[in-house]
């Protein structure tokens, strides 16, 4: 049997090399999955978890958020380690640069003197490096005009210190910025203003401080991540969901062309087992057989995969620079896993079929229209049923539960049905397809409806990439409207400029709507009025004309008569007015009583209805001008450019978009990601179509032989196998637009609305009527070698072909 294997690779060649060809581009694709995969978590530790990036552990609470570290526990525990730890925190302190006050919520960090734990990116100047020099990030440094060699005082009292700048620094971590950084000594002068929310540790943790725990700086970035996502780790559930239908579309793929490669050797096994071979004999060579495709593809994926990710990551970083892949290194558990997923899977998709040729008699192969069985039994059909009625129970229940793992689940088992009715299924929806496009059509429809299971399998490929194609751009449409719009929520205007001190003038807001990034700006008229709760009078607006510039349409500016609006992140911790508190509002002689209604995102000020307003004042007078930025405006020289604008009438700048900016980094990493794995996915599903239909035509030899004998030409019968491989792929394409709309839907409500209350399905037409096109297209093109192969064969030769 050794020479049998032999002489069947080097006979078969050709043919295993369709097989191959599946190999390969599954692993490849897990192998791609893992790399991206590793390119956005690096990029993800560059930015949000850079404070982190050469510890061992991170020391945070053991019950954050709901709990925090005793300062004094953290400096002792930080102090006990030396040079070995660097503790994450911040002070908010007062701050003058001479005789001018800085922002009242300037905050300190840490910097430190080490190379190991600094993680600031120097923009100019130096780093500090002791006491008495501090370092001013960009964007402070923009908004209050501070430059290397100016001088700042840090705090009040007995605790104030004189700092020089030295360095100006970008922070890539949003949860540890802070306006300026001084050295850990120097920040320690002010020990009872700190708040310190972790430390990196290298080497042995020793005792922890009370009530904290250690983690992996990959596990507690990845735990700030998935709170944020209402903890669901988004970025796992998707390499491994892609990952996962990698796998089950390549076992389809595979399987498919293994069973048309042994219907082809039918006749082959038929005449090994005449002359002597037992089954176990032919069942074991063409394992082998198998075992060296799968080894051979999976060596030859495994390399082109990490190329391929490796290309991908790059081409994201050429095409959108503004996402932080970072340098992905090779994830070698993802490279084992591709080669030994590969192999298995070869083995699997290889079993069925094997079994199916062999159950077949010598005497039975050996005639001339010997075939494998492609009925579709009962035992087929209802297993179909059960899956298509436990699918949608377990969706539901993931639906109500938020269960992601029983989701993945219902979208299985639905998918799994829908499958396996195939030959029930897809010749029904291509005759009817088929029906309207004339005599070549109806010929095509019926040549496919011939042989249910070959027309099924042969559609299955690209049936499974274009519903993932359409779920994901429906769930990334979805997930990135819904994410957009609860940021307008929590952040509805750009840059708000509000003045307590006196009305802005009209040539104000002109040069403000002249400044470059701004894209529309608005006067907000009202009072000034000492509010009950707070230290200071602040300016009472109101603003019915606030949907011009809000991210929210100004939902934000609709309050109730006899409400006042009051921005928590404006008046930061001071604010010790609650929702629903009723408190007195007074303006010159006037006064009124209103209840309180918290929100961010408008600056200090308080906003209330028109009707409330005119109790307090007659003449209403310009006090806030609110700015919606251009897209593509840079945070911080706007914020500079307006603050410029600010500082000589006493006004004061609040940059909300700077926060848009650090919360919308991770859905474009989530994005590319998604979509670089999305390209691979729709090239498995066309190498998938192209290999069934290239082999099935080799198969149907005689059938289009005898088509030509009966009077068909050859520019009719490539127009007829174009039609059936359009028709296989509009079908294809309206059954996943159902499915993957469906499973995005499904997927929506147990994780995008968890997380994002007011969260609703986006349905992309546009880019799924782009989908449908391009995969009648693909299945168009797929097409065209196998008709031209097809139509060089003349009658004689394909009816004498055995």
């Amino acid at each position: 049997m050794r020479t049998v294997f032999l002489a069947s690779l080097r006979t078969y060649l050709r043919r295993y090399v369709a097989a191959a060809v599946a190999v390969t581009v599954a692993v490849a694709f897990v192998v791609v999955v893992g790399m991206l995969t590793a390119g956005a978590r690096s990029g993800l530790m560059d930015g949000l978890g850079a404070p982190y990036r050469n510890a061992e552990h991170v020391v945070s609470p053991e019950r954050w958020p709901s709990s925090e570290l005793d300062p004094e526990a953290v400096i002792a525990f930080t102090e006990r380690h030396g040079d070995d730890a660097s503790a994450i925190g911040r002070a908010t302190l007062p701050a003058h640069a001479g005789s001018r006050q800085l922002s009242d919520t300037t905050t300190v960090g840490p910097i430190a003197t080490s190379r190991v734990w600094r993680w600031q990116e120097l923009s100019s100047g130096r780093f500090p490096s002791r006491a008495g020099e501090a370092a001013v990030d960009v964007y402070t440094a923009l908004a209050e005009d501070l430059a290397v060699g100016d001088r700042i005082t840090i705090g009040a009292g007995t605790a104030a210190a004189d700092v020089q700048v030295v360095g100006i620094v970008e922070s890539p971590s949003p949860p540890a910025q802070a306006s300026m950084y001084v050295t850990w000594p120097q920040l320690l002068r002010w020990r009872e203003h700190l708040h310190l929310g972790s430390v990196a540790v290298r080497g042995e943790v020793g005792p922890l401080p009370e009530g904290a725990r250690a983690l992996s700086p990959e596990a507690f970035t990845a735990e700030r991540l998935t709170h944020v996502q209402n903890r669901v780790d988004s970025l796992s559930v998707m390499s491994l969901s892609f990952a996962g239908i990698a796998i089950f579309v390549s076992i389809l793929v595979i399987a498919n062309t293994f069973s048309i490669l042994f219907a082809q050797r039918l006749r082959d096994f038929a005449l090994l087992r005449c002359v002597g071979a037992t089954r176990l004999q032919v069942v074991r060579a063409v394992r082998r057989e198998a075992a060296v495709v799968g080894v051979l593809a999976s060596l030859t994926g495994t390399l082109v995969g990490a190329g391929l990710g490796y290309g991908l990551i790059a081409l994201i970083d050429a095409l959108a620079s503004a996402v932080p892949m970072g340098a992905a290194e090779l994830p070698v558990p993802w490279l084992l896993g591709g080669f030994a997923v590969g192999l298995a899977i070869t083995m699997v998709a290889s079993w069925s079929p094997t079994r199916g040729v062999i159950r077949v008699s010598p005497l039975a192969a050996l005639r001339p229209d010997a075939g494998v069985d492609t009925r579709t039994g009962r035992a087929r059909v209802a297993l179909a049923a059960l899956l298509l009625v436990t699918g949608p129970a377990l969706l539901g229940v993931a639906m109500a539960g938020s269960s992601t793992a029983l989701m993945l689940a219902g979208g299985g088992s639905v998918f799994a049905g829908v499958l396996l009715l195939g030959p029930v299924l897809v010749p029904r929806l291509v005759r009817i397809a088929g029906a309207p496009l004339g005599p070549t059509g109806r010929l095509a429809a019926r040549h496919a409806a011939h042989h249910p299971r070959r027309t099924a399998t042969t559609t299955a490929s690209l049936l499974v990439g274009l519903t993932l194609t359409i779920a994901v751009l429906t769930g990334t449409d979805t997930w990135r409207i819904s994410l957009n719009e609860q940021i307008g929520r929590d952040h509805p205007i750009d840059l708000t400029l509000t003045s307590p001190e006196g009305p802005l003038t009209g040539d104000l807001l002109t040069r403000i709507r002249r400044t470059p990034g701004v894209e529309r700006a608005i006067p907000v008229y009202g009072a000034v009025a000492q509010v009950a709760g707070l230290p200071d009078p602040i300016p009472v607006v109101t603003a019915p004309a606030a949907g011009q510039v809000p991210r929210d349409g100004g939902a934000f500016a609709r309050v109730e008569p006899g409400s006042i609006g009051l921005d928590s992140d404006a008046f930061g911790k001071g604010l010790t007015l609650r929702p629903g508190d009723r408190v007195t509002v007074r303006a010159g002689d006037r006064r009124a009583r209103l209840r309180v209604a918290a929100g961010t995102g408008w600056g200090p000020a308080g906003v209330v209805a028109p009707e409330t307003l005119a109790t307090l004042t007659d003449a209403p007078e310009p006090r806030a001008v609110w700015i919606r930025a251009s897209p593509g405006a840079d945070p911080a020289r706007l914020g500079a450019d307006l603050d410029a604008l600010a500082d000589p009438v006493g006004a004061t700048i609040e940059n909300g978009l700077r926060t848009w900016e650090s919360l919308d980094q991770q859905l474009r990493i989530y994005t590319w990601s998604a979509l670089g794995l999305l390209g691979i996915t729709i090239v498995i599903a066309l190498i998938g179509i192209a290999n069934t239909l290239g082999l099935s035509v080799l198969e149907r030899v005689r059938e289009h032989a005898m088509l030509r004998a009966l009077g068909l030409s050859r520019g009719q019968l490539r127009r007829m196998l174009a039609a059936e491989a359009v028709l296989l792929s509009l079908v294809a394409a309206v059954l996943g637009t159902v499915l993957g709309v469906g499973f995005a839907w499904a997927a929506c409500e147990t994780i995008v609305k968890p997380a994002l209350r007011d969260a609703a399905l986006h349905v992309p037409w546009p880019s799924l009527g782009v989908v449908v096109l391009v995969a009648a297209l693909a299945g168009l093109l797929s097409a065209v070698l196998p008709a031209r192969r097809a139509a060089r064969v003349s009658p004689v030769a394909g009816l004498a072909l055995d």
